[in-house]
């Protein structure tokens, strides 16, 4: 029931007339559906305050931009916001081409490792010429250094498998509600991803068809529903601890950069450090520039800057406290 008042609450705040006519039906599937549940008049509904603040944020920023919170409250149909297909990719016609487009290509991962190293490496740099500017001695800087590694590496790798596990647990948390709605009205599961199509452009009686063709294939018929009405790639649901591995060499490679001189024991260990990081993180601008489409130069600029910034104020902060502190 509320996630028929839901499709409702979306209807409403829908401008499309072919979207909003949609909803208007998934509107009345959900509200069969929970007639299935009960003997008799169904019990009296109101909306909880978490769908009433949902609905709220619906009125205010629209469907579209909501999608992803109406995903989380099980709200279905998100997938036709993605639009009409390229060119190139039209929609399937066929059982063996539903989901096919949604295998997109990666750079997730090499991304997230860029950041990651690029943590490290601002981090660490800046550890070691606070450390440093506060005049310890070279085993002080080389311990401190050393300890910095380790404790961001670890931290981030915690952090990044708390995340990937709650993450992947609300997945299939919402995969297995799918399951089991599949598993007890089959045929209106059906009919919710016949009008999703319809509602991206495929003839209403073809997306029929094919819905119809699906549902015989439970398996395919699952996978089908996580990718239309959930957004996701159930073949591709995260792995907490490839997150958490990833994260922790990523860092640690960046921290490592800065603290290669003090390990090999040079005598000019600081200006070296400092020469190899500034090298460091210009290419790692220069690399992330690949994912936001601006120059290499002035990427690996920004980013060298802003990596000189933070170490020039913990050298600074160092050194006031190493004369404060003798």
């Amino acid at each position: 029931m509320e996630s028929a008042w839901l499709y409702g609450v979306v209807a409403r705040h829908e401008p499309d007339p072919t979207r909003r006519a949609t909803f208007e039906q998934l509107a009345a599937a959900a509200e069969r559906q929970a007639a299935s549940y009960v003997e008799g008049a169904p019990p009296r509904f109101s909306p909880s305050a978490r769908a009433r603040v949902v609905a709220a944020i619906v009125g205010r920023v629209g469907p579209r931009r909501a999608r992803r919170v109406l995903a989380a409250m099980k709200v279905r149909g998100m997938a036709m916001y993605d639009g009409p297909p390229a060119p190139g990719h039209a929609m399937p016609t066929t059982a063996e081409g539903i989901g096919a487009r949604h295998r997109g290509a990666g750079g997730g991962t090499l991304r997230a490792a860029v950041f990651g190293v690029n943590d490290g490496l601002v981090s660490n740099t800046s550890l070691i010429l606070g450390v440093a500017g506060a005049g310890a001695a070279h085993p002080i800087v080389l311990l401190t250094g050393v300890a910095g590694l380790l404790a961001g590496a670890f931290s981030m790798a915690a952090g990044e498998y708390v995340s990937m596990r709650s993450q992947r647990e609300m997945f299939e948390y919402q995969i297995g509600q799918e399951r089991d709605e599949l598993d007890r009205y089959p045929d209106e599961e059906a009919e919710e991803l016949a009008l999703i199509y319809a509602a991206r452009g495929v003839p209403i009686a073809d997306a029929r068809t094919v819905a119809q063709a699906l549902v015989r294939d439970r398996g395919k018929m699952l996978a089908t529903l996580t990718r239309e009405e959930l957004g996701l790639d159930p073949d591709d649901l995260g792995s907490p601890w490839g997150a958490a591995a990833s994260s922790f060499v990523a860092f640690a490679a960046g921290a490592l950069i800065p603290l290669a001189p003090f390990a090999a024991g040079l005598a000019i260990a600081l200006p070296v450090a400092l020469a190899i990081a500034a090298v460091a993180l210009f290419g790692v601008g220069a690399a992330l520039s690949l994912f936001a489409g601006r120059g290499a130069v002035t990427g690996g600029a920004r980013m060298l800057a802003i990596g000189t910034a933070a170490g020039a104020a913990t050298y600074g902060i160092g050194q006031l406290l190493g004369v404060g502190l003798t």
